[in-house]
């Protein structure tokens, strides 16, 4: 169960990650993006990964190549059939075309890979990575020394380059080939980008890495990074149940999503935008903010949000760790109804302390409805000449505040619909 797609990780967290040089890099990330790790034990490997990129960030701050011959040596490659270079004679006994066109693409070949390996993967420092990650490294070093390159490269700067040479290079094309180190060699090599990019991204952004306890959420300055200009906020709480209270515009929703993707992006092993975090690991994902009529299966927001909390509740029964956000909890029913189902949820869901409940809500009944355990949080909103100013600071407790009340007074409306022709 991972409902994310209120996260909107394509369209907007990519991006934030994504300084890759061509598409199956890009690719590579968003599978990162959208794939959780199953164990804490692979989140702190993964955070010792990209901790390793940083350290390594003297030889990598400026790693780049030109894209086309990338896409080129990759297709050339990919699409090297033993059929055609079995025997080499072949292709110098015909036009002279087929003896260029190889060389050229042979000549791409070492000076690409060859740039890679003196530039970059050579200056790396193979002991700031964990040992599991340096497999990956060998792997590619392994490949592009396999070739020979900094001889080849000689040879073709000199224009030496005759057909033994090149009977050579397609030698060991075939052998890596038949020994299908070339797919490994693309998955290790846009893994690798993949990791540059996003440490990248850390380091620019200035997010930073989040301890894992078990019973504690616990953000300082945390926020959401498509804002410009965001308020920070500070959050702790030892309680599984979040409630968090508070009228329209004051930011709840907003609130929702930058703790969502807090907690999301450190399950994932990665950096997150908070000056220091403690968050537990996670199992499973629920993340439902953006209200919506599922058209296509015929359910409207309230069958989707229940069909949604049934799928929690039997994950949090199985005993996974579910981390679930449900923002304005039954809205979508008449006041009666919903009062009623969420006391039940609110102090239902209090019983699977292996599981984090975010829920907000406008049902100010539920004020005293709920169990003394269950914490409470609204986002500030003061009255300045009878106008609601929102500042966005996160408060434990309840509110008070009335808006929707305010603004239809300020507008007018009590005048004008209580007055007699």
């Amino acid at each position: 169960m991972n409902n994310i797609q209120d996260l909107n990780i394509k369209k907007e967290i990519l991006p934030l990650f994504d300084f890759s040089l061509n598409s199956f890099t890009k690719n590579k990330i968003l599978y990162l993006l959208e794939t959780p790790l199953l164990s804490e034990d692979k989140i702190i490997e993964r955070q010792n990964i990209l901790k390793a990129f940083e350290s390594n960030r003297k030889v990598l701050e400026n790693y780049s190549y030109t894209v086309l011959y990338l896409n080129e040596v990759h297709f050339f490659l990919n699409n090297f059939k033993e059929v055609d270079f079995k025997n080499t004679s072949f292709l110098f006994s015909g036009p002279d075309y087929d003896e260029i066109h190889l060389n050229n693409k042979l000549h791409q070949m070492v000076l690409f890979f060859h740039r890679l390996e003196s530039v970059y993967f050579s200056r790396i420092t193979m002991k700031d990575f964990p040992e599991i990650y340096k497999k990956d490294l060998n792997r590619i070093l392994s490949f592009l020394s396999f070739l020979e390159l900094k001889q080849y490269e000689l040879i073709i700067r000199e224009k030496r380059l005759r057909r033994k040479h090149v009977k050579e290079l397609i030698n060991k094309i075939l052998k890596l080939k038949s020994e299908q180190k070339i797919e490994m060699f693309w998955e290790d090599l846009f893994l690798f980008e993949s990791y540059c990019s996003i440490s990248m991204a850390i380091k620019n952004k200035n997010f930073s890495f989040p301890i894992f306890g078990n019973k504690e959420i616990s953000l300082n300055d945390f926020y959401h990074p498509l804002l410009k200009n965001p308020i920070k906020n500070n959050f702790t709480t030892f309680s599984n149940v979040i409630v968090l209270n508070g009228p329209n515009m004051s930011g709840k929703s907003t609130f929702l999503k930058s703790i969502s993707l807090c907690i999301y992006l450190g399950n994932l092993g990665l950096a997150i935008p908070a000056s220091k975090g403690i968050i537990p690991f996670f199992t499973d994902f629920s993340i439902g903010i953006n209200k919506r009529d599922t058209i296509l299966s015929g359910y409207s927001h309230f069958m989707t949000e229940v069909i949604n909390l049934k799928d929690v509740v039997l994950k949090a029964e199985e005993g996974k760790r579910c981390f679930a956000v449900f923002d304005e909890l039954f809205s979508g029913t008449n006041v009666e109804d919903a009062l009623e189902i969420c006391k039940t949820t609110i102090n239902g869901v209090n019983r699977y302390t292996d599981s984090y409940f975010f829920i907000s809500t406008h049902i100010q009944e539920l004020r005293d409805s709920i169990s003394d355990n269950i914490v409470t949080f609204y986002l500030d909103c003061a009255l300045v000449n009878d106008t609601p100013t929102f500042t966005y600071q996160l408060k434990k407790g309840w509110s008070d505040i009335k808006v929707g009340r305010i603004l239809f007074d300020k507008v007018g409306l009590n005048k004008l619909l209580n007055s007699s022709k």
